[in-house]
């Protein structure tokens, strides 16, 4: 499985909406019935 790149843009948006409210965002998870994917376990946080 692999983030598409809207997947990716919300997650740089939640990142820096994080950082603006001073919370540390530690992982972005997609869940499907057959899978998952991790941000945090590719690399991609």
């Amino acid at each position: 499985m692999t983030p598409s790149s809207q997947d990716r843009d919300i997650n740089n948006k939640i990142k820096e909406a994080g950082k603006l409210l001073d919370i540390p965002v530690l992982d972005h998870l997609i869940l499907t019935p057959e899978a998952y994917l991790s941000f945090a376990d590719e690399g991609l946080m």
